[in-house]
């Protein structure tokens, strides 16, 4: 063995020794390794739960949005039973008995470009000869109408999207539809019923596509039409991007 070789096997086997048995060697070393392997472990536990979330977020996701769309749909549910127990309350010998029914339903597209009142559905189920209410989250948004045997959303400020209402507290009644502007138009409002501007406007249910007491806007103005009264509304349904919305299926 040549003196080369010799010098570095007797430096390991000097520096390996010095390892194992001096204390003030190994210590800081062992440390050193530790610290490694601990941060190697770390890693890789980060690393394997951030691959785990990332497989199981969407179903977390998707669990999250059920509830939510529970959620939704029993405060629509709850809406229209405390309407029913009002007037429950308020008359003789009335039966309860309601099984309301909505669905949540996505948009698809707009049917023509630059109206943004008409929006084509996705819904399950769609039933043509059927005229459904159009809620987004408690607000009335519109109706849904068949075309071209597809389900057509008619927003609010649709001039063909027509409701019966009910104006202020003394529930004044009226007919509703868009103008194709920003407001919405209620017509056919008695004369002898009092109504001013800041009352609110909800549906009556009268109709069979809405629950009574939901909320569609309020007054910001009133005139007198041929014996009847007229009045302008701005809707609180003022969503920009509709992606979903609520239909009802059935009122009772």
């Amino acid at each position: 063995m040549s003196k080369k070789y010799f010098s570095i096997f007797l430096v390991i086997a000097l520096f390996s020794s010095a390892i194992y048995y001096t204390k003030e060697i190994q210590t800081p070393l062992l440390y050193l390794f530790n610290s490694i392997k601990t941060t190697y472990i770390d890693t890789v536990d980060n690393f394997n739960k951030t691959i785990e979330n990332h497989f199981f977020q969407q179903k977390t996701i998707q669990k999250l949005h059920k509830k939510l769309q529970q959620c939704n749909e029993n405060k629509l549910i709850m809406l229209q039973l405390t309407s029913e127990l009002k007037d429950l309350y308020t008359q003789n010998n009335v039966q309860l008995a309601t099984t309301p029914q909505v669905q949540l339903v996505r948009t698809i597209s707009y049917e023509k470009f630059g109206n943004f009142n008409r929006l084509w559905l996705d819904i399950d189920d769609y039933n043509g000869s059927k005229i459904y209410g159009l809620i987004y989250k408690t607000f009335v948004a519109g109706i849904v109408i068949e075309k071209n045997k597809q389900p057509l959303a008619l927003l609010n400020k649709d001039i063909k999207s027509t409701y019966s209402v009910y104006i202020g507290k003394n529930k004044a009644p009226g007919i509703a539809h868009g103008n194709n502007t920003h407001y919405i138009i209620i017509n056919f409002i008695p004369a002898w019923y009092n109504i001013k501007k800041g009352d609110e406007v909800t549906t009556s249910g009268l109709d069979t596509l809405f629950f009574k007491g939901l909320k569609v806007g309020k007054i910001i103005s009133v005139k007198q039409i041929q014996g009847y009264q007229s009045a302008i509304v701005q809707p609180y349904y003022m969503a920009k991007e509709p992606n979903y919305f609520y239909i009802i299926r059935k009122v009772k």
